[in-house]
């Protein structure tokens, strides 16, 4: 481990007993230069036994503080959050390749998840129920789960990161957090901010490895009773069968292939700036990032050339310059697998419009245009800087492109009608649909997931509390 807090030690379960049984070391290696910037020690079966017997043990001992006192912890760890600002931007820049920009809204909305947390802590309401037996009074109360996992991708590592823990502490369960071996460093350093925010040891762990090795040891443990995952499909649907086999409460945010739906009324103003920065922010390394744009057959003509030029246009360079759009791709193994998939698509007959190279570590935001339903390119996340554009003729044409496939996470659509508007919301099976806004788009408090291949249950500050208690009835003669 590279931090050396006390605090920090006893919240991510490393002591020295569980150390003398690790496996292996965690190296992590930063996407702008290949340099070293963390080492962790990988845990085992044998570790993850110990943090969950520790996150059980404070669950118990801590499960009956107040709401007053919960909401303090996050509160205080929000301020904390904001204080060590510069801390947190920094790791995110050199540990992701995040431009610093990307980075800053990250933070934000990290530090609104654990506000909104707070407010959750005073609304987890139970019920009175009628009951047919004379003077007896009939409650539905909510408690705890206990132990709960949360399991974070490289690419929101901090807003994963509270949004897998701060409805879990608020709601009164332990924590035990996995981040992607890609970018762990951010969960080390929250567990010092809840440390220092007065969350009592041991109700917040953090382990760290290769999930691929590890991780159906802590998704099977009988003592974990939900886990959130953030991720791949093809991960989310293993980790769902795994909970499913033991009656696990589980919550999955998987990928998503996200068209944005351009009506030939859209205020093409409007439209190029939020389809550029859907497709290429964070180089398209995010769940709802836009990979497919569908354009009305009258607008094909005025918009895909102001695309392209936007495209070209995006900035490249020092990822701490607020104006650096275009960064690295997170490892030399998903550049060579995304120009990969372009050289395919390409060989498949799609047409590049605009990038498809490689520059530096990361790739030119490529837009490729006559995308064929069985290309593969149209078929799966590419999870990189790539827009496919399409054309559409009607309304019922775009809403059967715009939902063709398996996936449901995100969808925007553009139009000066709101009729127009609501009438694909509606049948959109996109989970969260934007009205002249782009594809990604992401608040604390409201209900945030993907429906088919793009997830199960919802995330958010209200909404989370359903997935983390459980009802009881308890009646009174």
């Amino acid at each position: 481990m590279t931090e050396k807090d006390d605090r920090e030690a006893s919240n991510s379960g490393e002591n020295e007993n569980s150390q003398s049984r690790e496996s292996s070391t965690l190296l992590v290696r930063s996407p702008i230069d290949g340099s070293e910037v963390a080492r962790f020690a990988s845990a085992d079966a044998a570790t993850i036994n110990s943090v969950v017997a520790h996150a059980r043990q404070a669950y118990t001992r801590h499960r009956g503080c107040g709401p007053s006192t919960r909401e303090d912890w996050l509160l205080r760890s929000a301020t904390l959050l904001d204080a060590r600002k510069a801390e947190f931007l920094e790791r995110l820049v050199v540990e992701t390749g995040s431009p610093i920009t990307k980075a800053g809204r990250e933070l934000q909305t990290a530090t609104n998840v654990l506000r909104a947390a707070a407010s959750a802590c005073r609304h987890v309401y139970g019920q009175t129920l009628p009951s047919d037996v004379p003077d007896r009074l009939s409650l539905a109360i909510r408690e705890p789960l206990g132990v709960v996992a949360g399991i974070t991708p490289f690419n929101v590592p901090l807003i994963k990161a509270v949004k897998h823990s701060a409805l879990a502490l608020a709601t009164g369960n332990a924590v035990i957090l996995m981040p992607s071996p890609l970018a762990p460093s951010i969960a080390a350093l929250l567990a010092t901010v809840y440390a220092d925010a007065g969350v009592p040891a041991g109700l917040f762990h953090v382990i760290f490895g290769d999930g691929q090795k590890i991780g159906d040891h802590l998704t099977a443990h009988p003592d974990v009773q939900a886990i959130g995952f953030t991720g791949s499909t093809k991960t989310g649907r293993r980790i769902a069968t795994i909970a499913a086999a033991r009656g696990a409460q589980v919550t999955l945010e998987m990928g998503g292939k996200n068209p944005a739906v351009v009506m030939h009324d859209a205020d093409l103003a409007t439209v190029v700036p939020a389809i550029t920065m859907g497709a290429f922010l964070f180089q398209g390394q995010i769940c709802m990032s836009t990979s497919r744009c569908l354009v009305a057959t009258e607008l094909f003509d005025a918009l895909v050339p102001r695309l392209v030029a936007a495209a070209q246009r995006l900035p490249s360079g020092d990822l701490r310059d607020p104006a650096t759009v275009v960064g690295p791709m997170i490892s030399q193994q998903a550049q060579s697998r995304v120009l990969a998939e372009i050289r395919d698509a390409i060989d498949a007959g799609a047409q590049l419009l605009t990038g498809g190279e490689a520059c530096g570590q990361g790739i030119q935001p490529t837009i490729l245009m006559g995308i064929r339903p069985e290309m593969a390119i149209a078929q799966h996340e590419v999870f990189g800087p790539v827009l496919c554009i399409e054309r559409f003729t009607s309304l019922q044409q775009a809403i059967s492109l715009a939902n063709q496939g398996p996936y449901g996470l995100t969808a925007s659509i553009f139009t000066a009608s709101q009729a127009t508007a609501m009438q694909f919301a509606r049948q959109s099976t996109a989970a969260m649909v934007h009205v002249n806004g782009p594809t990604i788009a992401e608040e604390a408090h409201v209900p945030f997931g993907g429906n088919g291949d793009s997830g199960f249950g919802r995330e958010g500050a209200l909404v989370g509390i359903e997935q983390l208690t459980r009802w009881k009835w308890l009646t009174l003669g």
